[in-house]
Formats: C-alpha cells, sequence, structure tokens
C-alpha cells in the first residue's frame, strides 16, 4: 500500500501542476455539458415562446372567397399575408414556413352544407414550420367544431348529436417525469464528463512518460508493476469523480435556468439524487480509466493516445442513441451491461422514480468484475518489456 501511495500522491502532484490536466477535468469536462444544453434549450424555447405570444402570420391563397373564416381565425390570432404567385415554391425556397390556401370550391361547398376543404402548404422536414402547422390547424380545428355545432343548432338539434365518443385523456405523467424528457442527455454528458476529465492524466501517466522517457526509471524500482498501475489508476479515477461531482453541480444549477415551469415541468437534482448518481457511477468511472489507461499503453506519443481515445470516447454513444431511437422497457438484464445500465438507472432518477435494489446490486457487481477483468489484462500489459521503450 506505501507503493501505491506514493505513485498514488506523485501523478495527482504532477496532474495538478498541468494546466491542462486540470483545465479538462475542472472546466471543460464539467461544464461542456450543461452549457450548451442551457443555451440550445433557452434560445428554442424562448423562440417557440415568442411565436406563440404573437399572431400568427401566415400568408393565405383565395383569402376572399371565406370571409367568415378569415375573421374566425384573425379573433383566434391569425394574421393573413398576401398570397405568394406559387405556394409550393414559396415553401420550398422557405419564403414562407406555412401557406393555407383556400380552394375555388370552398364557397360552394359551405353553402350546401358539405365539408369545405382547404389546404396547408407546408414541409415537414423544416423544423421550424412544426409549430406553426400545429398552431395553424389548432385554429382550423376549433373554428370547424365551432360552425358545425352552429349548423346543428339552427336545424334544431343538439350539438352533442355529431360526437358519439368522447375521449377523456388522463395523463399519468408526473411533472418530474415530463422533466425527464426535456434532460434525456442528461445520462450521457454524465458518462461523457467522466471520460473527458480522467483522458489527459490517463495519457500522460503511460504514453506521456513513455515519450518523456520517464516511464522505464519509474518501472525499474523494486515494485510491483502492479502496485504503480494502481497508484496511476486511482490518481486518474480521482480527476475522474471529481469532474463528475462539478458536472452534476453545474446540471443543478443549470436546471434553475431553464424555464421548465413553463412547460409543466419540474426538474430537481437534489442531493439523494447526486448520491445515487455517484455510486453508479463509480466503478463504471473507474472502467473508464483502466481502460483508458490500457489504449494508451499502446501509444507511443501522447498525440496517438489522443487519436487512439478518441475512437474510444464513442463508445458511450452507442446505450444514448439506443435509448432515443428505440424507447426500451427497462429489464433487469439490461443492468447487467456497462453503461447501458448506468444511464437505464440515472434516467429513472430523472422521472423521479426509485432504483430497485436487484437493479442497482446487478449493475454495481457486473461493472465491478468487468473492471476486475480490465484491470487484470491492463497488468499483464503493464508487465512486459516493450512498456517502458519509448521512441
Amino acid at each position: 500500500m506505501r507503493a501505491i501511495k506514493v505513485v498514488w500522491l506523485k501523478e495527482l502532484r504532477e496532474s495538478f501542476r498541468d494546466r491542462r490536466a486540470v483545465i479538462n477535468a475542472v472546466l471543460l469536462a464539467p461544464l461542456i455539458g450543461p452549457v450548451i444544453f442551457v443555451m440550445i434549450t433557452n434560445i428554442v424555447l424562448n423562440r417557440e415562446f415568442e411565436k406563440a405570444a404573437k399572431p400568427l402570420p401566415v400568408p393565405v391563397v383565395g383569402a376572399e372567397r371565406a370571409p367568415n373564416l378569415m375573421q374566425g381565425l384573425a379573433e383566434m390570432g391569425l394574421a393573413p399575408l398576401p398570397a405568394p404567385s406559387n405556394p409550393e415554391t414559396a415553401v420550398r425556397d422557405q419564403t414562407a414556413e406555412v401557406v393555407l390556401r383556400i380552394p375555388s370550391t370552398f364557397e360552394q361547398d359551405w353553402r350546401e352544407g358539405k365539408p369545405a376543404q382547404v389546404e396547408i402548404i407546408y414541409d415537414s422536414s423544416r423544423r421550424d414550420a412544426s409549430s406553426q402547422v400545429e398552431r395553424l390547424n389548432a385554429m382550423l380545428e376549433m373554428y370547424g367544431k365551432r360552425s358545425g355545432a352552429m349548423r346543428l343548432m339552427v336545424r334544431g338539434l343538439s350539438p352533442t348529436l355529431s360526437t358519439s365518443i368522447v375521449v377523456a385523456r388522463r395523463d399519468q405523467a408526473t411533472p418530474q417525469a415530463r422533466g425527464a424528457l426535456l434532460f434525456a442527455i442528461l445520462p450521457y454528458f454524465f458518462v461523457l464528463t467522466g471520460f473527458i476529465g480522467s483522458m489527459s492524466l490517463a495519457i500522460d501517466t503511460t504514453a506521456g512518460e513513455r515519450e518523456r522517457q520517464s516511464l522505464e526509471p519509474l518501472l525499474l524500482n523494486p515494485v510491483p508493476r502492479t502496485h504503480i498501475l494502481a497508484g496511476k489508476l486511482g490518481a486518474t479515477w480521482v480527476f475522474s469523480i471529481l469532474s463528475l461531482c462539478l458536472s452534476i453541480i453545474a446540471f443543478a444549477l443549470a436546471s434553475r435556468v431553464v424555464p421548465t415551469e413553463k412547460l409543466g415541468m419540474t426538474f430537481e437534482l437534489g442531493f439523494s439524487f447526486a448520491a445515487t448518481v455517484l455510486m453508479l457511477m463509480l466503478p463504471l468511472l473507474l472502467l473508464v480509466v483502466i481502460l483508458q489507461t490500457l489504449v494508451s499503453a499502446f501509444a507511443k506519443t501522447y498525440r496517438e493516445a489522443q487519436t487512439l481515445l478518441g475512437l474510444l470516447q464513442l463508445i458511450p454513444v452507442v446505450p444514448s442513441i439506443l435509448l432515443t431511437v428505440l424507447p426500451l422497457k427497462p429489464q433487469l438484464w439490461m443492468y447487467a451491461v456497462p453503461l447501458l445500465g448506468q444511464q437505464l438507472a440515472i434516467m429513472e432518477l430523472l422521472r423521479g422514480e426509485v432504483v430497485q435494489p436487484a437493479q442497482m446490486s446487478v449493475s454495481l457487481f457486473v461493472t465491478s468484475i468487468a473492471v476486475v477483468v480490465a484491470f487484470m489484462y491492463t497488468a499483464r500489459v503493464y508487465k512486459t518489456e516493450r512498456l517502458g521503450v519509448s521512441g
């Protein structure tokens, strides 16, 4: 233990003197996720809120054919604009996000009591148009229901005759669970934070020392190389844990800046959440540190190790993509898969639910086994003679 402690303190001392490692662990890794998330979320939400508060400007083709419709839509917030010469071209060229067209048959169908058709011309591949299309469609549906009810009342019939089924939607999602949809990317940022926070130190303690020709004198000491490896891993693990803790604090502060209450959401990252996430992530962060050190052991220069670890950094993206594209119902065996199990558990916490003891135990146990296996293999690599050779 004394040899491990000496190496551990040596690596920590050298790392805290390295500005690059400190910046990665204390500033870049913990803050890049919250800053990007808050900026993008606030820009998108404020833009949508601003659009919803203002009248909806829509070019209308054939507005003179339906004056009553235009008056009703204007009362709901529609601001009609002059019609473009070619609505389809205007939408494709993005000179108009959405166009309302009233066909020439509208007036005759309306007089005869038939369903009168109107056309909403838009491009579904343009995200900016989606909110305006939904808002315009809601206006038209509301006007259609109101007009249909008046037709029945004029004929002495109850408007309820046209409604055979009334659907009552009972949303079981809590405000906290709805907030989890907005913060679904959080588990990936936690993993990425630990990865970035430890990457510089993991590279420097192996590939960096090989390049500086200081690793060989260290390995020549009469100390088992597993002890030297353990000391280096311990120091790197400290930086990874520090980055994760700072990231949790940064996201907790960032959640107060995002206007979730306007969306009917709540998002709280309290002490219990932070403690559970830290417990789940500790063995995973150690596994990441070991893999980073293992990859760095095969690199002879700092730059080569950076390239290799850049590829390794893509692995945490896979579970995040799976959870986004394929909404999986959590099963107990999924918690046995490192990375996937941690991300599923963090998502449960974000929804305000409790991670079951069996799920927690499976995740910690399997990840710990992976840590032992990875450490044993890395220790074998550290025992090879070529490790200390530079150049």
